[in-house]
């Protein structure tokens, strides 16, 4: 009789288990894949030829409204940084990885990233990315 209230309380544990991951999977939402609310000003960019012809070094000022949404990209072909200026800004990857930073706050953007940000304040979010590019 103890034998088989085991099994049943670990029966019952693996179904809460599974329950919750089950949760978890439901409450993760697709990224978003559009912008929203957001500005890019490309400020200057050097021609990297002749080391790296058809490439650009790129600085843009990048504004964020209040609700402004990056949609989901990769940067497989286009390594970058971001410094944050003003306001908080939450950068998200699939998975649950979810980090926000304020003023002075850098967004490394290496190859292997795939991610999306979101202005989850209700102020404005500045940056300054600076990026290469194939144009």
């Amino acid at each position: 009789m103890n034998g088989s209230r085991w099994i049943v309380a670990l029966v019952g544990v693996l179904a809460l288990g599974v329950g919750f991951e089950l949760g978890s999977a439901v409450g993760q939402q697709s990224p978003p894949m559009d912008n929203k609310g957001l500005d890019a000003k490309v400020e200057s960019t050097i021609d990297l030829a002749p080391d790296m012809p058809g490439y650009q070094l790129r600085i843009r000022t990048i504004t964020f409204e209040p609700g402004g949404v990056a949609g989901f990209h990769s940067h497989k072909e286009r390594p970058a940084f971001a410094y944050i200026l003003q306001g908080s800004l939450t950068e998200l990857r699939q998975g649950g990885y979810s980090k926000t930073l304020g003023p002075g706050g850098i967004i490394t953007e290496s190859r292997d990233v795939e991610h999306w940000a979101e202005n989850r304040g209700g102020a404005k979010v500045v940056l300054v990315g600076v990026d290469i590019v194939n144009p």
